[in-house]
């Protein structure tokens, strides 16, 4: 550690990897997928109560926020708890932001351990959500525990965030955002492998249906199999790929050959094995650039599926129709130069003795709400690898998990200030 002055020294000495484990495993073992997350964001609530935040809790209003703009949600709720913690209450101001959401299990038989039990193992923690991104809150709380435990009177107004629905568009940062909270800097604690990203990628999900002619397997050649025209759509869509992200080119996404990836995630068709499938229907998402308006991505697809049609006669007269369903993430942007990641790497140098890594990342996130909605200019930084995500047998290092808790602390000391 290194230009630390004793408060700081004595803060940081105070969070250990234990603790901040101690309460991902907490959070792990309150299920909180597929749209059922009330129970996690009490749980989150009680905790901030009891360490001493000023929490505000509240219902979202879902058929109100669905007449926002910025509104997307694929999987229906019955219903939604915001939860907020306020420490402090100076002019300045920072927001720390996570989700409490998680994908969902998948097949549980090919996860190792019971993904609703978190395991440490090898110097890593294994569960549902420890790295997408429960780690990441954990990490943010305990760091803010360690200097409410220290006696630190904050000069400025700490603003702490769980929110609901991320993964599947938004809703709960924007209800956030719309509940009034604002600040002059923010942090979303996505997993970052904990390198600082001031640009994150947008996101959009779409339906494309196919229709084929149906005719006896025997003589399938009078049919038009709507298989075989999805195949010739798939590669035209890959050539999409390719062309995007040849032509939307960032230092700070140098490490990835499809920084914007489209991916095809679900496939329906055909009714039998003896039968030509006249319809086929399929689900993906394509990533949108930094800076790239979401209209520009949504055309760029459409021209390509006009392109494809066109060169098949079958479907030329009977072109694939696309519907843009489900979720819809804008990118964001962060000034490299701005106070809030300037502070959040000097952290990092001090806490790690390594120089920081700036870079951005593919996913998409809750920043851009932050930033559009919230008028709070926000940053990305968290423990944990994306890569180790939305699969089974997720997994975190125990020493990110302690790292992350401690640039946390130290970033919010240094960019809020304090008076002892």
């Amino acid at each position: 550690m290194f230009s630390m002055n004793v408060l700081e020294r004595r803060i940081l000495e105070s969070i250990d990897a234990d603790q901040v484990s101690r309460l991902t495993g907490e959070l792990v073992a309150i299920p909180s997928h597929n749209g059922d997350e009330v129970e996690a964001q009490r749980f989150v609530a009680d905790r901030l109560r009891t360490i001493g935040l000023e929490v505000d809790t509240w219902s979202i209003d879902f058929e109100e926020l669905r007449r926002h703009p910025d509104f997307s949600m694929s999987i229906e709720r019955r219903e939604g708890l915001g939860v907020v913690g306020v420490y402090g209450n100076g002019a300045k101001s920072l927001i720390l932001c996570g989700h409490i959401d998680t994908v969902g299990v998948g097949d549980p038989e090919k996860w190792d351990t019971d993904p609703l039990k978190a395991v440490v193992r090898d110097g890593r923690l294994y569960g549902l959500g420890v790295c997408d991104m429960k780690g990441g809150l954990a990490s943010a709380l305990t760091a803010v525990k360690a200097l409410i435990d220290a006696g630190v009177e904050l000069e400025g107004r700490l603003i702490y965030e769980s929110c609901i629905g991320e993964e599947d568009g938004g809703c709960g940062a924007l209800a956030t955002c719309l509940r009034g909270y604002k600040a002059d800097a923010g942090i979303v604690m996505e997993p970052t492998e904990c390198k600082v990203a001031p640009e994150i990628a947008g996101a959009v999900s779409f339906r494309v249906t196919i229709t084929g002619r149906s005719a006896h397997a025997c003589v399938r050649e009078e049919g038009e199999s709507a298989i075989e025209k999805f195949v010739a759509i798939f590669n035209g869509l890959k050539e999409l790929e390719r062309e995007r992200n040849m032509k939307m080119i960032s230092q700070l996404f140098r490490r990835y050959r499809l920084p914007y990836a489209l991916n095809v995630g679900l496939i329906r068709g055909g009714r039998w094995p003896g039968t030509v499938p006249d319809d086929v229907s399929f689900e993906a998402r394509m990533g949108v650039g930094v800076g790239e308006e979401i209209a520009h991505a949504k055309a760029e697809l459409e021209t390509k599926l006009k392109e494809v049609s066109e060169s098949d006669p079958w479907l030329r007269d009977r072109p694939p129709k696309v519907e843009w369903s489900g979720y819809s993430f804008e990118s964001s942007r962060i000034g490299i130069n701005h106070p809030i990641v300037e502070t959040l790497a000097e952290s990092y140098s001090d806490v790690t003795g390594l120089k920081p890594i700036f870079e951005g990342m593919p996913y998409a996130s809750d920043a851009r709400l932050l930033i559009k909605v919230g008028g709070t200019p926000t940053v990305v930084f968290g423990p944990g690898d994306v890569r180790c995500a939305h699969r089974p047998n997720e997994s975190i290092s125990l020493e990110a998990l302690e790292n992350s808790s401690k640039i946390l602390a130290l970033t919010i000391l240094r960019f809020l200030g304090c008076e002892k």
